[in-house]
């Protein structure tokens, strides 16, 4: 998968992913490429089994700072931030906010420096909204709440999960940027079968 993500606000960021041999050494690497105003990152995460891994290479565009100032460049900060109806919530919170919930909880899983994640900020936002009486809509930072990325085992982000009654909901993570039609489809389909109205 190669997608070139870009928009006003944002500088271009290419995003490579590719399904790599389990003897390929499973390190993350943050390296300079030979262009001054490029940074290119590299994760390796589980894929669908413990033998494939995926390889996500990320190159962004580096803002350049007042010569006077530095002669470095500085890699831009990105947030993805919470709209009305969705909340951020972390470990502490988690249990009582989505487990001992009374009603559906979609658990986006997200990072600041994901960019899938801040392109499906807007269509979660818009879903918290509609869906209001129907569903709660919680968001937590990858970075920091380890504890819950290893126990829901999150390898991708965004991850979408649903949860009911305290429990995951069977078939209903999933990983990777959704354009808000099929995300709409997607809850539409998890409350369906879960028998919410």
């Amino acid at each position: 998968m190669d997608a070139v993500i870009s928009g006003s606000s944002l500088p271009p960021v290419r995003t490579v992913t590719s399904i790599i041999s389990p003897s390929a050494p499973c390190t993350s690497t943050s390296s300079s490429l030979p262009f001054p105003h490029f940074h290119c990152s590299a994760k390796l995460s589980f894929h669908s089994s413990p033998t494939i891994f995926r390889r996500t290479t990320t190159i962004t565009k580096r803002r350049l700072r007042n010569s006077s100032s530095s002669s470095s460049s500085a890699v831009p900060r990105f947030t993805v931030s919470c709209g009305a109806g969705v909340v951020e919530i972390n470990e502490s919170q988690f249990k009582d906010t989505v487990l001992n919930s009374n009603r559906p909880v979609l658990v986006e899983f997200v990072a600041n420096w994901c960019g899938p994640c801040r392109l499906i900020s807007p269509a979660i936002q818009s879903l918290a909204q509609e869906y209001e009486d129907r569903l709660t809509v919680v968001k937590i930072d990858h970075d920091a709440n380890p504890r819950l990325i290893e126990e829901y085992k999150v390898y991708g982000l965004p991850t979408l999960i649903l949860f009911k009654n305290g429990q995951e909901v069977p078939e209903s993570r999933r990983e990777g940027a959704i354009t808000k039609v099929k995300l709409k489809e997607y809850v539409d389909a998890l409350l369906e079968s879960i028998s919410v109205p």
